[in-house]
């Protein structure tokens, strides 16, 4: 079991819940992806060790009550990724229109604009605000690329 694991492990069964095999098993197709994964797409990968989707849903509302994972939710189809070790913690997301891609979006700069934002609601509004959810929606260049390709060969026509 790698240090992730363990610590996983250790802030499951601080909060009074046992660490299943199953939940284990889970976790580690979590932590090894290095994409958004809905509950189907976790199922697929953990079905052949007798984790039924049952098992799969009750634990990823665990997991993010626990704060360990981060549901997105886009068109009624929730996604996870790790929240804790993701070595990504403030990030914002895209979402292809066309392909249903998401991405990350990873700027240091706009991680500093966020911040600053962030104060400001907190200080206008006396708030505290834990966590960010900002999905941005369009079309991934490798969309736009081939929507573009599809245009011009019309025009061609």
């Amino acid at each position: 079991m790698n240090n992730d694991l363990m610590s996983l492990k250790k802030i499951i069964e601080k909060r009074g819940y046992r660490f299943t095999a199953g939940r284990s098993k889970i976790l580690e197709v979590i932590l090894d992806s290095n994409t958004h994964l809905n509950v189907k797409e976790i199922y697929e990968k953990v079905k052949g060790k007798h984790i039924g989707s049952a098992t799969v849903y009750r634990a990823l509302r665990l997991f993010n009550e626990l704060g360990i994972v981060k549901e997105i939710n886009i068109n009624g189809i929730s996604y996870y990724e790790m929240k804790i070790f993701s070595r990504k913690p403030l990030h914002m997301h895209f979402k292809c229109f066309n392909c249903n891609s998401i991405i990350d979006i990873n700027s240091q700069s706009l991680d500093f604009d966020y911040l600053r934002l962030n104060k400001k609601i907190e200080a206008e509004n006396d708030l505290e605000i834990y966590d960010l959810n900002i999905m941005f929606i369009g079309l991934c260049s490798k969309c736009r690329e081939e929507l573009k390709c599809q245009g011009q060969q019309s025009l061609e026509e």
